[in-house]
């Protein structure tokens, strides 16, 4: 079992990835901008290092996230406290979408664990907060 653990996991990943994409289409969003527009919704206004840290996504693949963003709306990047620090700020058009986008997002998180019970969907919250701290990895 343990040898088929990660694929499975990752192939669940690539499956929710996909589903979450067919969500999010309604909204002219994609999984890694909605990861960027929750991140800044549930932080406050971010630079892009704290951004790519806290998400664990290359600089590069951020920026020009952040570029398609900002072009539709979502976000304005602004002077951070050095020339070459930018700072991510939602935009009035996304405080007032993220409330219809969320709803969907609900919806996806029910519909993705509706075959668990309270109980498993603890233990799954639980185990993956574990795995994502690596507390008790080599």
């Amino acid at each position: 079992m343990n040898r088929d653990l990660l694929h499975l996991l990752n192939q669940r990943f690539r499956f929710f990835t996909k589903e979450m994409n067919n969500r999010l289409s309604d909204h002219g969003l994609f999984a890694s901008q909605w990861s960027i527009i929750f991140c800044i919704d549930r932080f406050g206004p971010m630079t892009q290092t704290e951004i790519w840290k806290y998400l664990n996504i290359e600089a590069p693949t951020v920026t020009r996230t952040l570029s398609r963003l900002e072009r539709s709306g979502w976000i304005t990047r602004k002077q951070g406290t050095d020339k070459r620090e930018r700072v991510i700020e939602l935009t009035d058009y996304a405080s007032n979408k993220i409330p219809i986008v969320r709803e969907t997002m609900d919806q996806f998180d029910n519909d993705m664990v509706a075959s668990l019970t309270y109980d498993e969907k603890v233990q799954l919250y639980t185990l993956l907060t574990k795995l994502a701290t690596g507390e008790n990895n080599l």
